[in-house]
């Protein structure tokens, strides 16, 4: 969190790590074309990869977007299957294939959300490349999109699409640690399907999230309107890459609410629980796969679903007119 105020504040202690972004700038550039011009080997798996993913640190609104393009896939005729690298589990033998059964703990969060959600076969792996190989092996897939693999270079790509935070941006422009950019902002320009949440950003079509019922932790069967809670105080809870963009969202439903931001990709326990207050907590979905253990009966969680423009349809139709089925 502090980071993050140094990140996109503009804060001076950024300065001093300056030095550091460009080395690490530098090293970044090396590496990637060292997969360009061959020096490092690269793969190319026999479907189509499609690539998601942002320039910075932290979340823009990519699992949503995930969803969505699993379902055009599917209405456009394609198989498609999920790859992504399981951040945070604990596993020790990668790649699995993740259900909606599968412990978050062991295999990641992310990874538990778009198995119960997507519907689609999806394997998690620190290699992409091994990952989307066994995703083929026992999915029957004719093509994969990767979650969060942009700076993935051993994986070959057909398509890439970048998802920039309308809201905050590329930060101070600083590459790691004196800013948020994991990638120069230059990298954009070679990407040519790019998004924005949260705000316009020039040369992005917008990326709406819609919220829809809450669901209860304790009994998913038991819904409720988002407007039931309004003008009343509940407890927000979110661990993940951008918790204001939640906590806005709750508040344009017209809550009051006591926010508990956590860090991305918290490993939430009963004792997290037991501080937060009697009454109503809303939480995040990628929060609530690993809360489910210890939920109480007030326990909510919100779902989101992306909006594309429609001039962003035309633009992935256009792009996957040029891929062949597997």
């Amino acid at each position: 969190m502090k980071l993050e105020a140094i990140w996109y504040g503009r804060h001076w202690l950024a300065w001093p790590l300056v030095p550091l972004a460009g080395l690490y700038r530098l090293v970044v550039a090396a590496r990637r074309q060292a997969f360009r011009r061959g020096w490092l080997a690269s793969a190319r798996l026999p479907v189509p990869v499609i690539l998601v993913g942002n320039l910075t640190v932290g979340g823009t609104g990519k699992t949503p977007l995930v969803l969505w393009l699993s379902d055009f896939l599917r209405r456009q005729g394609w198989y498609p299957g999920i790859v992504l690298r399981g951040y945070g589990g604990s596993a020790r033998d990668w790649p699995r294939r993740v259900t909606a059964a599968s412990d978050p703990r062991e295999l990641g969060d992310e990874a538990v959300l778009l198995a119960r959600r997507s519907g689609v076969p999806v394997m998690a792996g620190p290699d992409r490349v091994a990952a989307g190989r066994r995703l083929l092996e026992e999915g029957g897939c004719d093509i994969i999109l990767g979650d969060d693999g942009l700076q993935h270079y051993r994986l070959q790509r057909d398509l890439e699409i970048l998802v920039i935070d309308g809201a905050r941006g590329f930060g101070n422009g600083f590459c790691l640690p004196a800013g948020p950019l994991r990638e120069p902002v230059s990298r954009g320009r070679d990407i040519k399907l790019k998004v924005a949440t949260g705000g316009a950003w020039p040369g992005a079509e917008p990326l709406g999230l819609r919220p829809g019922d809450l669901v209860n932790l304790r009994d998913p069967a038991r819904t409720q309107a988002l407007a039931r809670f309004k003008r009343q105080r509940v407890t927000a809870v979110a661990g993940i890459g951008n918790p204001e963009r939640f906590f806005a969202l709750l508040r344009q439903a017209g809550l009051h609410l006591d926010e508990r931001p956590y860090p991305d990709h918290q490993g939430f326990t009963a004792a997290d629980a037991a501080t937060w207050p009697p009454g109503p907590v809303i939480m995040t979905e990628k929060d609530a796969v690993k809360c489910e253990p210890f939920a109480g009966e007030e326990h909510w969680f919100l779902p989101v679903e992306a909006v594309p423009s429609a001039a962003f349809e035309r633009q992935l139709s256009a792009a996957l007119k040029g891929l062949k089925h597997g």
